[in-house]
């Protein structure tokens, strides 16, 4: 189970994350999680240079490992990078010093001052010892969340989900895995060029 679109009440009992930017500017803020991997992420940024548009990559420690390849090419393309922990803990499930070790596992392989929790599931302890280990961290989480990870989602279903709910200053996570990769392969272009149509501008966090 899981809601496309971030309810207001969750973004205000962790007003500390941050779920979405300003809302005054026609500006949409891209973001992908769990790559870089082989094919679904050369994918991705193919398909964004095609729309001059810019984007936030959440990458998971192990994958950077196995393919700094194509981690090169996410910082050479111009995108954003975030952390996504080493081995994509659920914060929930992970006792705290566990979590901030596979934290600090992903951070020595990636400069930047962006994170966000594997399943958006995080402890306040976990983010209290995030942020007193590094002072500038910024918890991103999101305002639209594709469904495109959904097996049983229909591509054309998770593309009409996207482009109702994703307004002015939106956060939307995508998966640039294999999982995903149906559903994103579809969406993805579609949803480029119908936000470009309607004036958008992609910036990275």
């Amino acid at each position: 189970m899981y809601l496309i679109k971030t309810p207001w009440l969750l973004k205000k009992l962790y007003p500390q994350l941050i779920w979405n930017m300003n809302r005054e500017r026609r500006v949409i803020y891209l973001t992908f999680d769990d790559g870089p991997i082989p094919v679904v992420t050369p994918f991705v940024l193919e398909t964004l240079k095609k729309y001059n548009a810019k984007a936030t990559f959440f990458c998971i420690g192990d994958n950077i490992s196995k393919h700094p390849d194509i981690y090169q090419q996410l910082i050479a393309d111009g995108h954003a990078i975030g952390n996504h922990t080493y081995n994509h803990l659920k914060g929930w499930e992970t006792d705290d010093n566990t979590y901030v070790q596979n934290f600090q596992k992903a951070s020595d392989l990636m400069l930047t001052s962006l994170f966000r929790p594997p399943y958006g599931r995080i402890k306040r302890s976990q983010i209290r010892q995030l942020k007193a280990l590094q002072p500038d961290l910024r918890i991103i989480m999101w305002d639209v969340l594709s469904g495109d990870f959904d097996t049983t989602l229909k591509p054309a279903n998770c593309l009409k989900g996207v482009l109702k709910y994703t307004s002015n200053g939106a956060i939307v996570v995508f998966h640039d895995s294999l999982k995903a990769f149906e559903r994103l392969e579809y969406v993805l272009p579609r949803a480029l060029e119908e936000w470009a149509k309607a004036g958008f501008e992609f910036a990275i966090l």
